[in-house]
C-alpha cells in the first residue's frame, strides 16, 4: 500500500472521511475569519489616520459641532477614533443644551466615550468566539477520527488474524490523519485569534487613549470659560 495523499483518503473510512471533511471545513472559516478581520482592522486603521488630523484641527478651533458632523459621517463609520469622538462631543452638547454643570457635561461626555469604546470593542471582536472554539475543539474532532481509526486496525487484525504491519496499516494511517489534521486546525485557529487578540488590545489603548485627550479638552474650554 502506498501512502500517498490520495491513497491515504481512498483507505480512510466514512467516520474518518467525515472527520477530516469536518477539519477542513473549519480550516477554510477560520481563515475566511482571519482575512475578513484583518480587512476590518485595516478599514479601521486607515480610516482614522484620514479623518484625525481634520478633528483635531476643528476641535482646536472650537468647532464642535463641524467636528460631529464630521466623525458621524458615513464614510468613518468604520473609524474607531471618530466614533470615540463623535459620542464625547455628542454627549458634551447634549449637556449644555440641557444647562447641566459643567462637571456633568465632562462625565457625560466621557461615558459617552466609553459607551462607543465598548460597542466598538464588540464589533472588532465579531467571529473571534468562533476561531476560539475552533481552537479548542479541533483536537477533540480529530481524536475522535483517531478512535475509529485504531477501531479499523484492530478489525483489519481481527479480519486476518495476523498482527502485522499490513493488517493494521490502513487503521493506523487513519487515526494518525485525522489527529494530525485536528492538531493542525487547532494551531492555524489559535494563531489567528491571538494575532487578531493583539491588534484589538493596540486599537483599545488607541480608543482610550481618545477618551482621555477628549475629556482633557473639554476639561480646558470649560475651565477656561
Amino acid at each position: 500500500m502506498q501512502f500517498g495523499l490520495i491513497e491515504m483518503w481512498q483507505s480512510m473510512g466514512v467516520v474518518a472521511k467525515t472527520v477530516a471533511s469536518i477539519l477542513i471545513l473549519l480550516s477554510i472559516i477560520t481563515i475566511y475569519l482571519f482575512i475578513e478581520r484583518e480587512l476590518t482592522f485595516s478599514r479601521a486603521r486607515k480610516k482614522s489616520m484620514e479623518v484625525a488630523p481634520k478633528l483635531a484641527e476643528l476641535m482646536k478651533n472650537g468647532q464642535l459641532k463641524e467636528a460631529l458632523a464630521l466623525a458621524s459621517k458615513k464614510d468613518f463609520k468604520n473609524s474607531h477614533l471618530a466614533r470615540i469622538t463623535a459620542a464625547g462631543i455628542e454627549e458634551f452638547l447634549a449637556g449644555k443644551d440641557n444647562n447641566l454643570p459643567l462637571e456633568e457635561q465632562i462625565e457625560s461626555a466621557q461615558r459617552g466615550c466609553e459607551r462607543a469604546q465598548s460597542l466598538f470593542n464588540q464589533d472588532l471582536r465579531r467571529g473571534l468566539s468562533i476561531m476560539a472554539t475552533i481552537a479548542t475543539s479541533a483536537p477533540f474532532i480529530g481524536l475522535f477520527g483517531t478512535i475509529f481509526g485504531i477501531i479499523n486496525a484492530f478489525r483489519g487484525m481481527a479480519l486476518t488474524g495476523s498482527g502485522g504491519i499490513g493488517a493494521v496499516a490502513s487503521g493506523i494511517a487513519e487515526a494518525l490523519v485525522t489527529t494530525a489534521f485536528g492538531i493542525a486546525v487547532a494551531v492555524i485557529a489559535l494563531w489567528t485569534f491571538n494575532s487578531l487578540n493583539t491588534r484589538i488590545e493596540v486599537y483599545n489603548t488607541e480608543m482610550e487613549n481618545t477618551t482621555s485627550q477628549i475629556v482633557d479638552y473639554f476639561i480646558r474650554i470649560t475651565g477656561a470659560k
